[in-house]
């Protein structure tokens, strides 16, 4: 099946074609926005960290950062550092460079303060901006998607319809040779098993077994009990009364392909088919972690509702529940709801939502998009020093 993207210089399709702003510490983030709110079709990806972490903390938010930038939907990227960060903007800037995209790095230390980083800044990325922004696009293969799989806001419904259904879609991509990616390790606990069944060999499956287990020791290892997280109020308010029944729904997004591998935070697939990254059960940022593994666009369950999007990629709204589709109906694309209240099949919906990824894909804009829904995050795993 042929879609229409942006071929990037190392082969990667851009299904969008965002100029991105990507400052290295808090510290540059403020100019990092003031420099994107000066030129149209640019965005600046606002953090708080960068400094004073260490180990796989700080390993972690490099390599996010970096495939934040590599991401193809992403046609140029702009560094902008203070100058004495822990995440040395250089290296973020030559590890992005190595995709072949046009990427350029200032510091403000460097520029003489704020005010001359965003002059030189702006100018930059008017330059970025008449180059990349006329990009037309052309024909490319749908094995060329990577598609990141979401749920929060949780109830009943989504379980029984809108999981299944974004499962069934997922399978679909992956028939036609994509690739896709379940995140929220949080909520495989209780169900790990039944996924591990599904890995390619056993170092796949233990590895699988494993990022549960250290989820469940790193919340003993606070004294308190995970069930104050998960399931969330809302979630039980929904009707979802464990962490072992929300898990059980949760993987129903997982389809049926067989799991070729677990991927750390931000890392991505080596090869095509269907992974399991070890993300935390937090919306946004599970999906800052598959934006920088290379996903191009999200699908996004939700029975409660919520309106997240994402800075770089389409973010579908999928749920399962008729009565939040018509609530949040400027928010929510697909009503999956069908299934429980006019008996429409999980497979006529899953090929619904596969249809709306084709023409997300293609240029339609979703409902997040329209509304500029840009939320963004990046998991944070140690105290900062």
């Amino acid at each position: 099946m042929k879609i229409m993207g942006y071929r990037r210089p190392n082969g990667k399709i851009g299904i969008r074609n965002h100029i991105v702003v990507l400052p290295t510490s808090v510290c540059a983030s403020e100019t990092a926005t003031r420099i994107s709110n000066l030129v149209e079709g640019t965005v600046a990806l606002t953090h708080q960290h960068g400094c004073c972490q260490v180990g796989a903390d700080h390993q972690q938010t490099v390599r996010t950062l970096i495939g934040l930038g590599n991401n193809p939907n992403v046609g140029a990227v702009l560094v902008v550092g203070l100058g004495c960060e822990g995440v040395e903007p250089t290296f973020i800037a030559e590890e992005i460079g190595k995709t072949g995209k046009p990427v350029e790095m200032i510091t403000i230390q460097g520029c003489g303060g704020t005010l001359k980083t965003i002059e030189k800044g702006t100018r930059i990325l008017k330059n970025m901006a008449q180059k990349i922004l006329n990009m037309p696009r052309e024909e490319v293969d749908i094995s060329e998607i990577t598609l990141g799989i979401e749920c929060g806001g949780t109830d009943t419904t989504s379980g029984i319809a809108a999981n299944p259904a974004a499962g069934t879609a997922s399978d679909m991509l992956l028939n036609y040779g994509g690739t896709a990616m379940l995140s929220e390790t949080t909520e495989l606990i209780g169900a790990e098993h039944i996924l591990a069944k599904r890995a390619v060999n056993d170092k796949v499956a233990q590895k699988l077994l494993d990022i549960v287990k250290k989820t469940e020791e790193r919340a003993m290892s606070l004294g308190v009990d995970i069930r104050g997280s998960q399931p969330t109020p809302g979630n039980i308010e929904g009707g979802v009364t464990t962490i072992e029944e929300k898990s059980l729904g949760c993987i129903y997004k997982a389809g049926s392909a067989p799991i070729q591998g677990v991927l750390k935070y931000g890392e991505p697939p080596e090869d095509k088919g269907f992974y399991v990254m070890d993300t935390p059960g937090q919306d946004i940022e599970s999906i800052t972690g598959m934006l920088a593994g290379g996903a191009q666009v999200i699908i996004f369950t939700t029975g409660r509702g919520t309106p997240t999007g994402a800075p770089i990629a389409p973010v579908i709204k999928i749920t399962g529940n008729s009565n939040t589709f018509k609530n949040m109906i400027d928010n929510i694309d697909i009503n999956a709801g069908k299934v429980i209240d006019q008996g429409v099949s999980i497979k006529q919906v899953g090929k619904e939502i596969f249809n709306e990824i084709v023409s997300v894909c293609n240029g339609k804009l979703t409902k997040a998009e329209i509304l500029k829904h840009r939320e963004f995050g990046i998991y944070k795993i140690a105290p900062t020093f």
